[in-house]
């Protein structure tokens, strides 16, 4: 009886054999009829397709030939016949429906593939190689997706630590565009880490992403964690849409910037911010890293010590507005003894109040601005003197 079974497999074989190259044809004229998705693909793609499908034929046939009893798993090397950029463009989905194609033009033809009394031998066959074909085409798309995880996760953490040291180039854009970034403008938000697995934290923010429409990046560094948002409406949303993977203690959102390539600027702003925030702590949370200048300035932030420099002091040397500002702040922000030592009307005195509100942002009347004004105005006065000693000697 094995001998005759092995006899019928040989002459199938044989059969098979003759017949692959017009399977590989009407499988490839089958897929075109009835696939929507391998129509819409490039001429050069579907031949890939095409050799793919042919290689599968010849894979089938071999694992037929040398089927014994103990039948070994079908190899699906023939998966490797198509470049990486097809394997990347065809989905898990896709692929099956190309087995299943392939098993209906073998199915529709049983009868003269198939040697006589070797219909059922095939067919046994047939159902067995696909299915094992299917489990071991799932395998390669789960590492493949693993792999392409690994190296997601590298790039982005590239990415978050290139901004972060401030190492910007034209490949930061060609890293981003591997991940599918596209979205301006840009923010960055730094806040401390959760006690959460950072990559299950990671994983976290970037499904949200997808979610809500948005392209976020992330970066868990020791305690701290660094969240790139593109493309929200406003400062305010990027900050909302993230605010609840940090972990307790201060946010600190960055300046908003045009693009992927500036946002080093929001991440100095963010993290410096972020350094500085015991200073203030009854501050909101998020906060703006633009709230937190003086805490900045004073923790050593370059940044910060300029962007007050240009917006506290430039606007008003030269001017009376200075010389009042700093009366008003020295006399406790008494309106009268400001008055007094000026030898002005408080009306006067409330007019360049308001002036220095218009030209710096800061109202000298309330508190957090007036602290801010404070530390702009020594550190205007610093930097003559500094520049003056530059030119003494």
């Amino acid at each position: 009886m094995k001998e005759h079974e092995e006899r019928i497999r040989e002459e199938t074989t044989t059969r098979l054999e003759r017949a692959m190259g017009a399977l590989g044809t009407a499988a490839m004229a089958r897929m075109e009829e009835r696939l929507p998705w391998f129509r819409a693909l490039s001429a050069e793609d579907r031949s890939w397709v095409g050799l793919v499908a042919q290689a599968g034929i010849a894979a089938f046939v071999e694992w037929f030939q040398h089927a014994g009893d103990d039948r070994p798993t079908p190899s699906i090397e023939f998966f490797g016949t198509a470049p990486r950029e097809l394997k990347r463009s065809i989905s898990l989905q896709q692929t099956v429906d190309i087995v299943r194609v392939v098993v209906e033009v073998v199915e529709a033809q049983v009868d003269e593939l198939a040697a006589p009394g070797g219909r059922d031998q095939l067919e046994q066959a047939m159902l067995r190689y696909t299915r094992d074909v299917a489990f071991a085409a799932a395998q390669v798309y789960a590492r493949e997706a693993e792999v392409r995880g690994a190296w997601d996760a590298r790039l982005e953490a590239l990415i978050v630590d290139a901004l972060v040291r401030g190492e910007v180039d034209d490949g930061l854009h060609s890293w981003a565009a591997a991940l599918g970034w596209t979205s301006s403008p840009v923010v960055v938000i730094a806040g401390h880490a959760p006690d959460d697995d950072p990559r299950a934290v990671i994983d976290g923010l970037r499904e949200r992403g997808r979610r809500i429409g948005l392209d976020l990046l992330a970066g868990v560094q020791a305690d701290r964690l660094i969240v790139i948002v593109g493309g929200a409406g406003s400062v305010n949303d990027a900050a909302r849409h993230v605010v609840r993977q940090f972990g307790p203690g201060p946010i600190v959102i960055g300046p908003e910037v045009p693009d992927l390539h500036a946002a080093t600027r929001s991440a100095r702003a963010a993290i410096a911010g972020l350094k500085a925030s015991s200073g203030w702590p009854d501050a909101p949370r998020p906060v703006h890293a633009e709230d937190l200048l003086a805490e900045r300035a004073l923790d050593g932030d370059e940044d910060a010590r300029a962007q007050l420099v240009e917006t506290v002091y430039q606007p008003l040397a030269g001017t009376p507005l200075l010389d009042t500002l700093a009366t008003y702040l020295e006399q406790g922000t008494s309106l009268e003894a400001t008055a007094r030592l000026l030898f002005v009307h408080p009306n006067t005195v409330r007019y360049r109040l308001k002036k220095i509100t218009e030209l710096t942002g800061y109202q000298p009347t309330e508190g957090r601005s007036a602290f801010t004004l404070q530390v702009g105005l020594i550190l205007g006065r610093l930097s003559e003197s500094a520049e003056t000693w530059r030119a003494l000697t």
